[in-house]
């Protein structure tokens, strides 16, 4: 009986505490729901819920609607997970297996970096990339990732490194014995056994640059390269009377990927984050 008890008031407690956390997520999607009148009033949830702020939300920027918006960052993120997924494997697999000169120093030099504030490096990337010519384009996220760079680019090459240690290095031997090169170990027999890592590089990848709105704010200039961010930085100025109610729907909506994304890779994420060896 006291064990039951004692599992009902911990379901309890840890019920209240998740509506507590859940809060400004509810009250965001009462307020998305409102218009600028119920804005100030204290209810969770408008009595005349206004469905049209979605609508009229998605077509509020002149000569554009929110699909263009979506359309741009999925090619910037598409460009983005493929580069970061093939250098920082390639990488990884470099300092796990290979035995070059200074592989320990190298790779002591790659995790200094990570205590390397990004503050530091703003004006000389931007400076660099606009020499070349890449500002108001994808390429100052896409070419630093497909380099092992750009945002998490050490962090996602010490995670995978970690990982591919784990992997028995027998099954190197018994594939060179096979006649297999050491490109053919990466790509036949690490790739298919670090799974749960790349996953997890893949979802940190993706919700790091899907919500960098810095860096957007930084490189992209034209309207017509704008990611979700950005537009919903230019909402603000769109219209002579702000409609709250549609900047939080608009704003709701942007975070849907990312939610996405997450539930249906939460397990091979758990996975990649709590181990590093072959699963049985």
């Amino acid at each position: 009986m006291n064990l039951r008890r004692n599992l009902l008031f911990r379901h309890l407690g840890l019920t209240l505490l998740s509506l507590i956390m859940m809060y400004p997520v509810i009250w965001w999607v009462g307020a998305s729901l409102k218009s600028n009148q119920e804005m100030r009033l204290p209810n969770l949830f408008p009595a005349n819920p206004l469905w049209s702020n979605f609508k009229n939300g998605w077509y509020a920027i002149p000569g554009h609607s929110f699909t263009d918006f979506y359309l741009n960052n999925a090619q910037l993120e598409f460009g983005i997970l493929i580069t970061t997924v093939l250098s920082c494997s390639l990488v990884a697999f470099g300092f796990a297996r290979l035995d070059f000169p200074l592989r320990n120093f190298w790779f002591s030099i790659l995790m200094l970096t990570l205590m390397l504030p990004g503050q530091v490096t703003i004006i000389p990337q931007y400076a660099l990339f606009h020499s070349f010519g890449w500002v108001n384009t994808y390429l100052p996220f896409i070419v630093p990732h497909s380099l092992a760079g750009g945002a998490g680019g050490a962090f996602f090459v010490f995670l995978l490194v970690q990982f591919i240690r784990g992997i028995p290095k027998e099954l190197d031997e018994s594939a060179k014995i096979d006649g297999c090169s050491w490109f053919g170990i990466y790509w036949r027999i690490v790739i298919p056994l670090t799974k749960p890592a790349l996953v997890t590089v893949l979802i940190y990848c993706f919700l790091w640059n899907w919500d960098d709105f810095f860096g957007h704010l930084l490189y992209i200039n034209s309207v017509d390269k704008y990611t979700v961010g950005l537009a919903l930085r230019m909402f603000n100025d769109s219209q002579s009377v702000q409609e709250w109610g549609q900047l939080l729907a608009m704003g709701l909506v942007s975070v849907i990927p990312s939610v996405i994304i997450f539930f249906l890779a939460q397990k091979h994420f758990v996975e990649g984050i709590a181990t590093s060896g072959i699963k049985g």
